[in-house]
């Protein structure tokens, strides 16, 4: 086991990550201009398709990294039946559901009812499809909807906070599934369909437009909560939630008609670009 993943079971995670919490919301000017330009010139963030191109016009660097973009900058799909782009990024594995069980990577797999936390919510997607778009330091950190969806329910699983960068996804056995997470479940056209947002090593915030700030705090065990009949419906290419710095969003769509187009691992992808269909028959899945 390389060094790299070896000390990441002996950290920290979830004080290494209260402090990048407060050393992100920091509004200190000095502070804060430094973390910004710094991750603008390692990562080369384009910041000409922000909405606020001035790095030091945000308040904190939690802000900067949570940027909108401007108007049109992301256009959605036309055709009526397209899988959108969940979040800009690169695809880590995309594909068919094998026996409940989906690729988090070459010679690594997790099953979708520990991934979900619940074995009869897993029971639709034993055959389904999923992809699942990593996030880097250097992309767009909201996320939006594949697909127009009514929120059904949410469930916070608690967990560690492992790195989701690619050398640990390779490396860590059933980690998406050990990492702490928000399964979000919702009610499509077509049938269910799951986003997970996954958190990762200091990764200090998860957030979605209906609830605000869910992570943190941190969960001491799973937190359920019901939202059918309170009308939360968002229509495809929607902002859900976002990310306080870099992590890993993983849709799953049921058994049933929905492909992919020709996906392959490492490649980037857009928000709103168009991973597939809910009708077209597979041209081709990930090599896993």
């Amino acid at each position: 086991m390389r060094a790299a993943v070896a000390v990441q079971y002996l950290l920290p995670h979830r004080l290494l990550s209260r402090l990048v919490l407060w050393a992100a919301r920091c509004r200190w000017r000095p502070w804060k201009n430094l973390l910004i330009r710094r991750v603008v010139a390692a990562y080369e963030v384009d910041l000409g398709e922000a909405a606020v191109e001035d790095a030091t016009a945000y308040p904190s660097f939690a802000a900067f990294f949570t940027r909108a973009l401007k108007p049109g900058a992301r256009p959605l799909p036309t055709a009526a039946q397209a899988i959108a782009c969940p979040a800009d990024g690169r695809i880590s594995q995309a594909g068919a559901i094998s026996a409940g069980r989906i690729v988090q990577a070459k010679g690594q797999a997790v099953s979708v009812a520990e991934l979900l936390g619940d074995e009869a919510a897993a029971a639709p997607y034993a055959q389904g499809q999923f992809v699942t778009v990593y996030l880097s330091p250097r992309d767009y950190h909201r996320v939006h909807m594949p697909l127009a969806g009514e929120l059904v329910e949410t469930l916070h699983i608690p967990g560690r906070l492992f790195s989701v960068a690619p050398f640990a996804v390779e490396a860590v056995p059933r980690l998406f599934a050990r990492n702490e997470r928000l399964v979000c479940h919702f009610r499509g056209a077509d049938g269910p369909f799951v986003v997970v947002l996954v958190g990762a090593m200091l990764v200090s915030g998860i957030e979605t437009v209906w609830s605000g700030v869910e992570v943190p705090p941190y969960a001491s065990r799973p937190n359920g909560r019901d939202w059918q009949g309170q009308g939360i419906r968002l229509e495809r290419g929607a902002e859900l939630g976002r990310f306080n710095m870099g992590s890993t969003v993983i849709v799953l769509l049921p058994t049933g008609p929905a492909r992919w187009g020709d996906l392959v691992p490492d490649q980037p992808v857009r928000m709103g670009q168009t991973l597939g269909n809910v009708t077209d028959v597979a041209k081709t899945s990930v090599d896993s």
